[in-house]
């Protein structure tokens, strides 16, 4: 019951920070949804983390905070990033697994719907930069999040 709770304050929270971005350069990034899936990966596992990632894509669909292609990249980036935990049991690992998850699996797979939904060709290139430069910042800072919360002992990492 904890883990459905805290997946589902999570999914508020990103639907809530859902309008809140950071420019880098020309460009405006939306990290804290990679955020919020570090943070459920390491904190309820693969099942919880990938349906809040659908859930939070969902309503921000809903309420036209978000596109179609958050659905791809925010629920493999979640997967990669609880698999990566689980399997080296490090924040680093599921760090990496969002960044990787969502930065280039997510744009890969995502490319063929964005090209259908925006009905103009799109570079590969473009999506994968946009996505990357996201989830890592992202993914960065859920890392100092749970660095924080380990280390003054809010959370007690499992061995």
């Amino acid at each position: 019951m904890k883990k459905l709770i805290l997946a589902g304050i999570c999914m508020a929270l990103g639907v809530v920070l859902s309008t809140t971005f950071i420019p880098v350069g020309p460009a405006r990034i939306f990290p804290f949804q990679h955020m919020i899936n570090v943070l459920l990966a390491v904190l309820v596992g693969s099942r919880y983390a990938v349906g809040a990632a659908f859930g939070t894509s969902c309503l921000r669909n809903i309420l036209a905070l978000g596109s179609p292609l958050a659905f791809p990249g925010s629920m493999i980036g979640a997967w990669l990033s609880s698999v990566l935990y689980k399997r080296y049991n490090a924040i680093w690992a599921a760090t990496l697994g969002e960044a990787i998850g969502t930065g280039l699996i997510g744009a890969i797979v995502s490319y063929p719907v964005a090209n259908f939904l925006l009905g103009k060709p799109l570079s590969l290139l473009t999506l994968i930069i946009s996505f990357f430069m996201s989830s890592v910042a992202g993914a960065c800072i859920g890392f100092a999040v749970l660095q924080i919360l380990f280390r003054r002992n809010i959370l007690h990492k499992e061995a």
